[in-house]
């Protein structure tokens, strides 16, 4: 493997330059028109153009990336996340083309990319799993069957879902019956498979997802856990590490749950499991991530171990580093998505030019971002703006360096989360640890605008 074309663009198209760099291999950024001023693409050693600001008609256009590949002569692809990340369509093209695939193998991403085929892979390695249908339910009158063994509130969620997508909760017959018919048509729409399947509605969880890593010799670790609760609308806002309710004895059972998981599906690559916690610290598999996340960079910060590196030496058929007797989490992390949106307007999108840019800086800081003054963010796109990231001796000091960090990030130009999460930094059931996934939610219910005084 000699160079590799990063079928992305943002921060982790630049992430994934930076460590290609620092094991000396070479780099093509691939972007669309809305990206011909991008970051990546002047980090890049070459870059080339595959289409219209769209990503149906770009990132998402598998002809144009591999004839990008063609005309550059790159030897392997990594996907990044989102976009073409976890598809194994597109990991078993790579593959019949002579293309590395910088991930999992296509079979593994198919299994755990199916829901409920990942759902019986994680109960067949003993790993506790929701209560739900066993797998696809096919008509409502089956949705009816199940939901009278299980017990409302139900979830009907897409066989084919990510992002929150094709997702719907039911509390009785009625709904179930409404929300069934509606829950197919968005997988449909968004996925281009209506399958969907039920579960439990597990009340007030907190979300936590491991980090694990495994080579093709079959070495496996865990890099301990993120608590990603903090969440609107199923989307992550702030992530932190490690869980300020995890005991030792939790934490050691659910980093092996993960790992049984991974083993079983013979997974290699980086990846997360994710899990839902309840009020009595019962947690349940929820699904795996076959690709990089986007909070890769608090387990980095709170381990020391580089994982888009180790992602790209996996995918050269090299061993993993470190065994798990290796993998030392010191410390507290958090990291505060700062996206393009105004938190006081219900988190309206807010595209436009950067007129000023002023990352923060200093001891315990890291800024991941593809921005600078004068950048335009595109409306194609996600609206990340950057990813700060903070490291303290614990919790309260982690907290007091994301103050600070934040008070220093200046952006001109767009609204941003930053008056969120420093509203966030003094809410009290924040501090004390006191949410669930239905927090932040609940706040905007109530009127909330986030607005930090």
């Amino acid at each position: 493997m000699k160079k590799v074309l990063i079928a992305n663009r943002g921060e982790i198209a630049v992430r994934i330059i930076r460590a290609c760099y620092d094991l000396g291999l070479q780099t093509v950024a691939v972007y669309s028109q809305a990206d011909a001023e991008a970051l990546h693409v002047l980090h890049a050693d070459e870059a080339i153009c595959i289409g219209e600001p769209p990503s149906a008609q770009s990132y998402l256009k598998i002809p144009n990336i591999l004839s990008a590949c063609e005309i550059t002569g790159a030897d392997a692809i990594h996907p990044g996340y989102g976009f073409l990340s976890e598809n194994a369509n597109f990991a078993s093209i790579c593959e019949s083309c002579g293309l590395n695939f910088i991930g999992p193998s296509p079979a593994a991403i198919a299994l755990l990319g199916d829901k409920a085929k990942a759902k019986a892979t994680a109960k067949s390695a003993g790993c506790p799993v929701i209560p739900g249908s066993d797998g696809v339910v096919a008509d409502i009158k089956e949705a009816f069957a199940v939901a009278k063994r299980m017990g409302f509130p139900i979830f009907i969620k897409a066989v084919a879902g990510g992002g929150g997508k094709g997702i719907r909760v039911a509390h009785n017959e009625e709904e179930l019956s409404k929300f069934f018919i509606a829950a197919r048509a968005e997988a449909e729409a968004s996925f281009g498979n209506p399958e969907v399947y039920l579960e439990k509605m597990i009340v007030k969880p907190r979300h936590i997802e491991v980090q694990v890593v495994g080579d093709k010799h079959g070495n496996y670790i865990h890099l301990g856990e993120r608590d990603c609760t903090i969440q609107r609308r199923r989307q992550k806002l702030i992530e932190e590490a490690p869980s300020p309710i995890l005991s030792a004895k939790l934490r050691q059972k659910i980093g092996q749950a993960a790992v049984d998981v991974v083993k079983a599906a013979k997974y290699f690559s980086v990846g997360t499991v994710e899990f839902l916690l309840d009020e009595n610290h019962n947690f349940y598999f929820m699904e795996v991530n076959t690709r990089i996340q986007v909070e890769h960079t608090v387990t980095e910060e709170l381990t020391g171990v580089d994982l888009v590196q180790e992602q790209l030496r996996i995918a050269m058929g090299k061993e993993l580093q470190y065994r798990q007797r290796d993998i030392n989490c010191s410390g507290h992390v958090i990291q505060f998505r700062v996206n393009a949106e105004n938190p006081a307007h219900n988190f309206a999108p807010s595209p436009g030019r950067l007129e000023y840019y002023l990352p923060p800086g200093g001891p315990h800081v890291r800024v991941d971002s593809a921005c600078y003054s004068g950048y335009q963010i595109p409306p194609n796109y996600d609206s990340m703006i950057a990813k700060l990231i903070v490291r303290g001796k614990d919790r309260n000091q982690a907290i007091a360096i994301g103050k600070r960090a934040l008070r220093e990030f200046h952006i001109g130009g767009v609204h941003s989360t930053i008056p969120f999460h420093l509203y966030m930094l003094e809410d009290r059931n924040f501090l004390d640890s006191k949410f669930d996934l239905t927090y932040i939610d609940g706040l905007i219910a109530e009127g909330c605008h986030f607005i930090n005084e």
